[in-house]
């Protein structure tokens, strides 16, 4: 069922142009029954998002979360991005603080870049925080292409997580050690078999080559010894990434960032023990039994890492927005799955990592979703076409709801008739199945019988009709629900 059911695209569609609406505003227009209208409404996002979180200005990039054990809580730090960076200065790294992965309180900006053009961090990259014995670290990259070395790993300290101290006298220098100096970067720290700090650094080869892993170990976080490097799969850089012990597993999760726009997924290799996860890639990827490489999400979903809570792993990655659409721009659905490149950055979108008894890994909705999405709303029919108790029948076949809000929680169940029928998306699994959908504001994310995660962003969803389409066959649907926050 796991390799069959990504084979989907959207199985709930927003209708969103059948025709135009007036430009009074839609909850300040006493004259019009808006509940009982299929019309479209131009919505805009909101200024805030309450699950999926965005900045109130800029955008969260590259997720670096860490399990605060001190303050049982997760953090959760991003690189900010602004509309208008400078030139050689930008992003630096903010935060946000969570317990369940769907409440967030933002910490502001955590770790400055530098203060001039030439400072070897005048603009931050993707790392990794941890603590040992009270003090915090967080190993960060440091890019500049005014300094010697494009990229190298830095490092800040601190004894509270609020005031950080950088450490201006230690670098790892990818040349140092037979790698490049343009790249290296996205420094990731971990415990391994030997209990033993381990810190893994995407790179190329000194002089060129396919990209590696440069690997260190420490007994401290504070000193670090070159252990040596391990593959890539082929040419493809390997971005963030995340590596861990899970059950009897060891996983390594990544982004890959290739010439193909189709490869930018966020994927994840496994194994019995570290050193056989480190040989994954040796003459050819070894991919999960899971049918589809790896793949955790769609490419609406990137530069996903993990943390764990010791009970409870999520992963935290990035939904990107669309070009030439935000609160004040019209809205434009395109640059973000429909076969474009992705923009970098966008809102921080979290799921819950499902373990499945032979080691593989899917995405399922984060515990706390549910109750915060707990204001039940009836799911009325609007209009449909070949729909009679239930059943859709026949191609073309739909059945549309009445208005959602800004942020919705949606589910039923889809009960097929065969191996062949479809519903907006194409698979074959046991015919049935439970959908759970969450939106905020654009940010939409689908999860199907807890093996499927579909993470998009589409404007406009918010205050429209939506609807379930049949596409040949017949299909049942049953137990429609639909929450808002």
């Amino acid at each position: 069922m796991k390799t069959m059911i990504y084979s989907m695209i959207c199985a709930i569609c927003v209708i969103c142009g059948f025709t135009s609406c007036s430009d009074d505003s839609f909850d300040g227009d006493p004259a019009k029954d808006w509940t009982g209208t299929t019309t479209f409404f131009a919505s805009t996002d909101a200024q805030g998002f309450g699950t999926y979180y965005m900045p109130s200005v800029g955008r969260v990039g590259d997720p670096m979360p860490f399990y605060d054990q001190r303050n049982g809580d997760f953090k959760v730090l991003y690189l900010q991005e602004f509309t208008n960076n400078l030139s050689h200065r930008f992003h630096p790294i903010w935060g946000v603080s969570t317990k369940d992965g769907a409440n967030y309180e933002s910490l502001g900006e955590v770790l400055p870049y530098g203060t001039n053009d030439y400072q070897q961090d005048a603009a931050l990259g993707t790392g990794c925080a941890y603590e040992k014995d009270g003090t915090y670290y967080i190993y960060y990259t440091g890019h500049n292409g005014n300094c010697q070395n494009r990229e190298v790993v830095m490092r800040a300290t601190s004894t509270d997580f609020r005031t950080w101290t950088k450490d201006e006298l230690w670098t790892l220098n990818g040349p140092d050690y037979g790698y490049s100096g343009n790249d290296f970067r996205d420094p990731q720290i971990f415990v391994a078999d030997d209990n033993l700090y381990h810190m893994v650094i995407a790179t190329y080869p000194n002089g060129g080559g396919d990209p590696c892993f440069a690997e260190f170990k420490s007994s401290d976080l504070k000193t670090w010894e070159h252990v040596g490097r391990f593959k890539m799969i082929w040419d493809r850089m390997l971005e963030c990434p995340d590596i861990f012990k899970m059950g009897d597993y060891w996983y390594l999760v990544y982004s890959e960032s290739f010439k193909a726009s189709w490869s930018r997924k966020v994927k994840y290799m496994m194994a019995k023990s570290y050193d056989e996860l480190k040989a994954c890639f040796n003459d050819g990827p070894k991919w999960p039994a899971d049918g589809h490489e790896g793949v955790l999400d769609t490419r609406a979903f990137y530069a996903g890492k993990t943390a764990s809570n010791g009970t409870d792993r999520f992963i935290w990655g990035w939904c990107p927005f669309r070009s030439g659409a935000d609160i004040h721009e019209k809205n434009v659905n395109v640059g973000a799955g429909d076969g474009n490149e992705p923009n970098w950055s966008g809102a921080l979108v979290c799921h819950k990592i499902i373990q499945h008894s032979d080691g593989t890994l899917t995405l399922g909705a984060v515990p706390a979703m549910a109750a915060k999405y707990n204001q039940a709303v009836s799911a009325n029919v609007m209009g449909s076409n070949g729909y009679n108790g239930g059943i859709l029948s026949g191609d073309g076949a739909y059945v549309l709801y009445n208005r959602l809000g800004t942020a919705n929680h949606i589910s039923f169940t889809v009960k097929t008739s065969n191996n062949w029928d479809k519903f907006g998306i194409s698979f074959v699994a046991d015919n049935t199945y439970n959908i759970d959908i969450y939106t905020d504001n654009s940010v939409l994310v689908m999860y199907i019988n807890d093996v499927c995660a579909y993470t998009q962003r589409i404007y406009g969803i918010q205050k429209n009709c939506w609807s379930i389409n049949n596409y040949g066959g017949n299909i049942t649907i049953s137990d429609v629900k639909v929450s808002w926050q």
